[in-house]
């Protein structure tokens, strides 16, 4: 019997054991994800008769700063930036004014998301720091929201700023001078709040402030603003839509690419088809015969010119109201040769043109030496367009669904500007069948004036697809390929037909431009929807939001029969 007892106390003694020697894992408890919370700050938050020139912020735990420069909003703006420290993980900030600060004004430090816990990031979001070197602190506010006057998303980091107009104001002031009051949309915001603001008379201004300057550089910068001085206090919500203004000619001094081509670069949103420089390109006092033409994507011009024997060239370029003279070395370089490229390849859709595009500018075309068949090898009857200023031939011919073009240019069926001509050029050609595309009609509703112009675009903003409305409230698009698009409606009160822009000092504002409210899921292959357009019921960009095409549910998919409406 004690023989039995002793091994059963053996036995619990060595399970006591190996229980204890048994290793577990620490789960290290509850993600933490609260944000850093103020324990104190000397001076004290909303101080009166500040005086000092630093100020110490303590928090419940350590704090870390992440894009201090960019979160960072002073208000009003400090012409000596404050130093902040440290920059390392800490549980203070120490902020030192380097400014002398304006007497009985009310300051304000938004440190925006800057603020984050150290271990997990947490921001504390928005904080403000505020003070006033006078007897109170000023509680005024106003908001409003910001987008963009042509453009369907609104950029982000728009400051927004408040000139005081008082005897001193003049409109050059937002050139020259920092604003009185300045707020931030930071990274995520359209909407708008400026706070602890004084009573008073005001110019409200919106900047995407690209040098970080608190000034307008209209050359880069896009503004919105307020034709008329506001009054403060006021419970409006404003509405502030950015614009790049267009600007008036300046070129730059010639440069010499190649031995036959010169690039003139400029400034200004200019629209060469309605309005074009004349330039005359001198050796001496002998004018050079040119043509002048569009450097691609780029703001420049390309002047071509035939080969001549001198060590410099002088140039005149001029408009109605702008002339400069340039006089530059050449050189001996290697000249462009004719070169001709498709911009379609393979697949034509019904609504493009077939397009060449040339490297050296054309002069002559030979209709007699250019063909295109069908597969049945029956010739096509076409017309050409050139367009001389974008080095581009267009073809327009009546296309067939499922049918196959061969387009040929035999030998010196084009002639360029140096006398070159080109070699047998060939290029295959394919279309659809008509149920592969879309048509749309649109219905314009609460329109609220005449002419309109209705744009298709894609995500991109790409144009798609236009229609011009002098009074008619039913626009028709065809032959659409399927895709997630826009409407975009433009009031053209210059009646020009193109959107045109603002002006700050003119007091311009741009001209209005309505998207849709949301993209058009319906253009689909073999469908031809009516959608409702109103105008009353404009887009609203929400923040951080990606428009994506939604994929169709093949069980879902409808006839061409079908219409429909989201609007």
């Amino acid at each position: 019997m004690l023989q039995k007892s002793a091994k059963y106390i053996l036995f619990l003694s060595v399970l006591f054991l190996a229980s204890c020697a048994k290793r577990g894992s620490i789960t290290g408890g509850l993600k933490d994800t609260l944000a850093p919370v103020l324990k104190n700050s000397l001076p004290k938050n909303f101080s009166t008769q500040f005086k000092g020139n630093e100020i110490k912020l303590t928090f419940d735990e350590y704090i870390k700063l992440k894009n201090i420069n960019k979160q960072l909003v002073v208000s009003p703006p400090m012409k000596n930036e404050p130093i902040i420290t440290p920059t390392t993980a800490s549980k203070y900030i120490s902020i030192k004014i380097k400014d002398t600060l304006l007497p009985n004004t009310t300051y304000s430090f938004n440190f925006g998301q800057s603020i984050a816990d150290n271990n997990e990031g947490n921001p504390y979001n928005q904080f403000k720091y505020v003070f006033s070197t006078g007897e109170y602190i000023d509680s005024l506010t106003i908001g409003g929201r910001i987008k963009d006057a042509y453009d369907k998303e609104v950029t982000n980091f728009v400051s927004i700023m408040l000139y005081e107009v008082n005897e001193n104001y003049t409109d050059s002031i937002i050139y020259k001078e920092a604003p009185r009051y300045i707020t931030n949309t930071l990274d995520s915001l359209k909407t708008f709040r400026l706070e602890n603001l004084k009573a008073g008379k005001y110019l409200l201004v919106a900047l995407k402030d690209l040098n970080n300057n608190n000034k307008f550089n209209p050359k880069e910068e896009k503004i919105g603003f307020i034709k008329q001085p506001i009054t403060i206090p006021n419970d409006t919500v404003f509405e502030l839509e950015l614009f790049q203004e267009k600007l008036p000619l300046k070129a730059y001094k010639p440069v010499q690419v190649s031995g036959n081509r010169i690039l003139v670069g400029y400034d200004g949103t200019q629209d060469f088809k309605k309005n074009r420089p004349k330039i005359v390109l001198k050796n001496n006092d002998e004018i050079l015969e040119t043509i002048v033409t569009q450097f691609p994507k780029k703001d420049s011009l390309q002047v071509w010119y035939k080969s001549v024997k001198a060590d410099s060239l002088q140039m005149e370029i001029s408009t109605a109201d702008y002339q400069k003279n340039y006089s530059f070395k050449i050189k001996n370089q290697k000249k462009d040769s004719l070169n001709v490229r498709a911009l379609q390849s393979g697949g034509l859709n019904f609504r493009d043109r077939f397009t060449l595009e040339s490297e050296t500018p054309l002069v002559k075309f030979d209709s007699t030496k250019i063909k295109i068949i069908n597969k049945d090898s029956v010739s096509v009857k076409y017309t050409t367009e050139y367009d001389a200023f974008n080095q581009r031939l267009y073809f327009d011919f009546k296309k067939e669904p499922l049918e196959k073009y061969s387009v040929t240019l035999l030998p010196n069926a084009l002639t360029d500007f140096y006398e070159k001509q080109n070699d047998t050029l060939l290029y295959q050609l394919t279309t659809k069948e008509l149920a592969d595309y879309s048509n749309l009609t649109v219905t314009l509703q609460n329109v609220k004036r005449f002419p309109l112009i209705i744009e298709l675009t894609n995500a991109k903003g790409d144009v798609i697809a236009s229609e011009y409305s002098e009074g008619k409230t039913s626009v028709e698009f065809g032959l659409l390929q399927p895709d997630l698009l826009w409407l975009r409606a433009i009031y053209d009160d210059n009646k020009n037909g193109v959107w045109d822009s603002g002006n700050f000092m003119e007091k311009r504002q741009a001209e209005e431009v309505i998207y849709s409210s949301k993209g058009l899921e319906s253009i689909r292959a073999n469908w031809d929807p009516i959608e409702n357009f109103d105008l009353s019921m404009p887009y609203v960009p929400e923040t951080k939001k990606k428009v994506e095409k939604k994929k169709q549910d093949p069980a879902k998919k409808k006839k061409r029969s079908s219409r429909s409406s989201i609007f």
